[in-house]
């Protein structure tokens, strides 16, 4: 396993344990936030905003359909008046038409039988006053008859008596001549003959008289028919005298009659009217009033057209519902009049007042409008929140970098020894990226979360407490799910954190070093490890990814059994009223969107945790002992010679383990000293203290008769050079990486500082010369070649003081020789270390001390060293045999 994955730098960039010191990590951490603290004000203000804005959405979008309702039901209610109008004007009529057909019915019927009356009681009149004036011109023709008969007869019979008297006069004037006449009476027989002359003179005159008027019967009967037909027709003047002076008295009785017939045809035609529409008169007076109103699309006055529909709404909810339901005259194609309640005609009757009963179409573009502008507003301070965040996170990162990047250069070498590189560079790089990445993203992530789940339950109380109240109901739920799920979860994603690592490291190893895997025949053994390895990732992950898989369709159950409940109750509002489809709509968008902030907030938690761990882990960093600060008065040698004294040196990396006890040594300028020794031994120990890399125990250590405790380390470390057997180069150009020795130098300098390395012919021999430009482990050119290099840029530094640990180990022998040849010019009139383990390169040195367990035990040229035939000798010989010996015999 890797170093990184040990300390828990993953790729990914998330350490896979939990803070130590959560709260004091995270107020530690804060400090960093303090500097930005009108930034966080400027993105809690504008999270505020953002959030205000979009969580007005959906209300604004059901303030739209409502407006959208509202109008197709105020239109619609409007339409239905139109519609119900003329057909309870035509039920009126039709009523109307039947009772003035009956009234007329019964008139007519009543003056029938009035006229009948009245004609039979004139007939019954002329009858009588007939028979009267018959009577009457019968007896008084009769009697004008017989008197005219008696008077005719009674001349006749005198004209007949006085004929038959003188007949009887001449008869008894012969019979008694002389005889006065007066005298006749007295003759005997006279008076006899008298009589009987009388007698058939009456009988004559009766016979002639009958006669007579026997020939004049038909006269007479033409004029009693005449005198009958002027008697009838007096009589019937008479009779019209009589009821023409009873007119307004029969008038008065024809009117009661047909008032009484009227009133009862009237009570027949709206009995069987009221039966079949099965109302009450109280129920038909209002439809009668209903349809007496004007026609409401007639109407140009939207208030007058508010009136007409509030009047003829509160008509229609005062008939039975099976005439309303049952009947198209009073109700509505698309709304059902007579369910509108108060509340709601009282917003109908407004939105009337309004738009007479149209759609909205520009108030709703106006809302739509606004909706748009409201999410362009919620999306201008999202991204000014996002902005500013930014400068916030990389602010933090940036001082977390600065100050970790200064801690770094003030640590004591100790602890890079102590610590991998990629741990240092996980701390580095993995997990500021965390912290940057928390800052920018779920720091606001969590801020609008928040935010969002109070406005939500702010805007469903605005549009329903009850609703609001059933869905607070699952909050428990949402987070006793998801406390649960991520509890679980995160061991698992710690596991697979922890294996992601191990198969990185793994894979880094295996691929860094195939070379040696593919000698050493481990192939076999690497694809064991690496499945092992990838199992265990596998298992952890499935696991970790499962859980969260889990999370949302659990999350998405309880949020469906809220939305059941919600739609089932929302829709009893909205038959009874309460609620708009709009209100409706926008609280079921809030319910579903209620559940994403809390999945949300329990994520970032996990989140903040393992951010508050790659804190501490930089904290860890930054509380790091540093190198003991330069004195107050530490000075900078400006001509430095080189001149070095070791007197009574102790030191030791661990106190229970010495390493150095005793070392005494003196250097002069000019002065070339070779290093020796078996691993271990304090070669590198030696350098390490020069440059105080290390502080010494005891004794001093002393430059140009300076304690080096007494210089600053700045001005010491610039009058080393140091070429080490491990080259280090940068991600540059070829002459930028030899630049970096003396920063001021020029091109030609270069040139001659590779020339003299013997780096400058294959320099040339690259495509860009000078220019080429090294990858970032720079393998694109050679190991040896990377030696020259550095070498060159040792040559341009130009120091003092010149370190060479093992410089020509990756060189072919001849390049060495001509390296050795160019370094023994660089060396000249300087103080130089050679740490070798190749003996040979160090022949020529004038003093060579062969370190042991960290003392010197031996000292001398190499020549003197040999001769002495210990601890050195054994070195050389064990190397190089052949030439020892002609050494020692040399």
């Amino acid at each position: 396993m890797s170093e990184k994955n040990k300390h828990g730098g993953f790729p990914l960039g998330r350490p896979g344990e939990k803070a130590k010191n959560f709260k004091g990590t995270v107020i530690r951490l804060s400090r960093y936030l303090r500097p930005q603290l009108g930034n966080l004000i400027a993105v809690g203000i504008f999270a505020v905003f953002s959030t205000t804005f979009m969580v007005l959405g959906p209300r604004i979008a059901g303030d739209a359909i409502n407006q959208i309702t509202d109008g197709f039901i105020a239109k619609s209610i409007v339409n239905g008046i139109a519609k119900a109008q003329p057909e309870l004007k035509k039920t009126v009529r039709a009523y109307d038409d039947a009772l003035a057909s009956a009234v007329k019915k019964a008139d007519e019927a009543a003056e029938r039988q009035f006229n009948a009356t009245l004609a039979a009681r004139r007939q019954k009149a002329y009858a009588e006053a007939i028979a009267k004036a018959d009577a009457a011109a019968e007896q008084e023709f009769a009697d004008a008859a017989s008197a005219q008969r008696q008077a005719a007869l009674a001349k006749v019979k005198r004209q007949a008596e006085a004929a038959a008297k003188a007949a009887v006069d001449a008869r008894f004037t012969q019979m008694a001549p002389g005889v006065p006449v007066s005298a006749y009476p007295t003759i005997p027989g006279y008076g006899d003959a008298l009589q009987a002359a009388y007698a058939q003179a009456d009988a004559q005159a009766n016979a002639a008289v009958a006669d007579e008027f026997a020939k004049r019967q038909a006269a007479m009967t033409t004029k009693l028919a005449q005198a009958k037909v002027e008697a009838e027709k007096a009589a019937k003047n008479t009779v019209d005298s009589a009821f023409a002076q009873q007119q307004a008295a029969m008038a008065a009785k024809l009117a009661s009659a047909k008032a009484a017939a009227e009133k009862t045809a009237k009570a027949a035609v709206t009995k069987a009217f009221l039966q079949k529409m099965n109302v009450t008169q109280a129920q038909f007076d209002t439809v009668r009033s209903l349809a007496a109103l004007p026609a409401i699309t007639s109407v140009a006055d939207y208030g007058k057209r508010s009136d007409i529909a509030r009047s003829f709404v509160n008509g229609i909810k005062k008939l039975p519902a099976s005439l309303t339901a049952g009947n198209s005259a009073l109700k509505s194609s698309d709304v059902q009049i007579s369910n509108v309640s108060g509340a709601t005609l009282a917003k109908y009757v407004t939105t009337i007042r309004k738009n007479g009963g149209k759609m909205q179409f520009d108030a709703i573009a106006k809302t739509l409008l606004s909706l748009l502008a409201i999410y362009l507003l919620s999306s201008l301070f999202t991204f000014a929140m996002q902005f500013i965040m930014s400068t916030v996170a990389q602010g933090v990162v940036y001082e977390l970098r600065r100050d970790l990047d200064g801690k770094l250069s003030r640590l004591p070498l100790r602890y890079y020894d102590s610590h991998s590189n990629g741990e240092i560079l996980s701390r580095m790089t993995n997990d500021i990226d965390t912290i940057s990445g928390t800052l920018q993203q779920s720091l606001t992530q969590l801020i609008t979360a928040l935010l969002q789940m109070i406005g939500y339950i702010i805007m469903m109380l605005t549009i329903s407490p009850l609703l609001t109240l059933i869905v607070l109901t699952t909050m428990p739920l949402y987070i006793a799910v998801t406390l649960f799920i991520a509890k679980n979860s995160q061991k698992f994603y710690t596991a697979q954190q922890k294996h992601l690592g191990d198969i990185s490291g793994h894979t880094e190893e295996m691929f860094t070093g195939h070379r040696i895997v593919k000698a050493f025949g481990q192939e076999q053994n690497s694809v064991k490890t690496f499945e092992a390895i990838n199992g265990d990732l596998y298992r952890a992950s499935w696991k970790a990814q499962f859980l969260s898989g889990v999370m949302f369709p659990v999350m998405n159950f309880i949020s469906n059994v809220g939305y059941v409940l919600i739609c089932v109750v929302g829709g009893i509002f909205v038959t009874k009223t309460w609620l708009n489809i709009g209100d409706i709509t926008a609280f079921i968008t809030y319910s579903r969107s209620f559940s994403q902030p809390i999945v949300q907030t329990a994520n970032i938690a996990n989140v903040i945790q393992s951010t508050v761990a790659c804190a501490e882990r930089v904290f860890e960093v930054l509380d790091e002992e540093e190198e003991i600060p330069d004195s107050p008065d530490a000075i900078a040698l400006t001509q430095p010679r080189g001149d070095i004294v070791f007197d009574h040196v102790k030191f030791s990396y661990k106190k229970s383990e010495p390493l150095i006890e005793n070392m005494n040594l003196s250097i002069r300028k000019g002065d070339t000293v070779a290093i020796v020794g078996p691993t271990g031994a304090g070669k590198t120990t030696l350098v390490n203290l020069l440059l105080r890399f290390y502080e010494i125990l005891g004794g001093s250590i002393t430059f140009d008769g300076v304690d080096l405790r007494r210089l600053k380390r700045g001005s010491l470390r610039r009058m080393f050079g140091m070429v080490l057997q491990d080259t280090w180069l940068f991600n540059g150009s070829i002459e930028d990486n030899i630049r970096y020795g003396r920063m001021d130098a020029t091109h030609q300098e270069i040139v001659q500082a590779a020339k003299a390395a013997y780096a400058d012919h294959f320099i040339r021999s690259l495509p860009d010369g000078y220019n080429t430009v090294l990858n970032e482990e720079a393998s694109n050119i050679s190991q040896g070649q990377k030696q020259l290099l550095t070498i060159a840029r040792a040559i341009l530094a130009d120091p003092t003081v010149l370190i060479l640990d093992e410089a020509t180990s990756s060189v072919d022998t001849r390049t060495e020789v001509l390296i050795q040849n160019a370094m023994s010019v660089l060396m000249r009139g300087r103080t130089n270390f050679v740490i070798a383990h190749r003996l040979s390169t160090i022949r020529n040195a004038k003093t060579i001390l062969v370190m042991n367990c960290g003392s010197i035990i031996e000292k001398g040229s190499h020549r003197e060293l040999m001769e002495k035939n210990g601890f050195y000798a054994d070195l050389y010989n064990s190397q190089f045999a052949g030439p020892a010996q002609e050494d020692r015999v040399g």
